[in-house]
């Protein structure tokens, strides 16, 4: 996806899950949200990651494929390439640059495999950022464009997950993307 060239807009769309929501501008999608219980709730939630409101409005054509790609990567469906979603264009600009560098690296983390929070943290250059880590999951914009679900607590521990559902969507959505804790069976059959 490029940057986009249109108006800033938001729109809801269904998934296996329940409505997500996205949002966009001229730089890229500056936000994507999990079901709520409500759909008001989703648009009420992804509305205040914004900095500013905006307008419901028919997705540009980039928008709508990053739409199907989230579709698929929530359905199970997404393979290949596109099954990362790191080909998504996100507009960062809000953030800090902590933030975009947690993001950026969980963003490289494959379908169907997970870090802890202190792998993570290591990785980034400092184990003692764990839990900063974990506070900026928590607050991400993205989910699950920046797959904070597959980032756990140690032991493979679901630790905290803020989506509707909490650690039970965290789990559902790693199953979905073929993930078994130890190589178990499923947790949902």
């Amino acid at each position: 996806m490029t940057p986009l060239d249109h108006d800033s807009g938001h729109t809801l769309f269904d998934t296996t899950l329940g409505p997500c929501g996205i949002a966009w501008g001229p730089a890229g999608i500056t936000a994507v949200q999990l079901p709520e219980l409500m759909p008001e709730g989703t648009r009420a939630r992804l509305l205040r990651s914004l900095l500013r409101p905006v307008p419901e409005a028919v997705p540009p054509p980039a928008v709508q494929a990053a739409i199907s790609g989230v579709q698929a990567l929530l359905a199970g469906r997404a393979t290949g390439a596109t099954a990362d979603l790191r080909h998504l264009v996100l507009d960062m600009s809000r953030l800090s640059a902590f933030h975009q560098r947690v993001y950026e690296r969980a963003r490289a983390i494959p379908p169907g495999q997970v870090l802890t929070y202190g792998e993570l943290a290591a990785e980034l250059g400092d184990k003692g950022l764990a839990r900063a880590i974990g506070q900026a999951l928590g607050a991400n914009p993205f989910a699950p464009v920046v797959p904070c679900h597959r980032v756990l607590a140690a032991g493979g521990k679901a630790g905290g997950f803020s989506a509707t559902g909490g650690a039970v969507t965290k789990w559902r959505m790693l199953e979905t993307e073929g993930y078994r804790p130890g190589g178990d069976a499923s947790l949902f059959d």
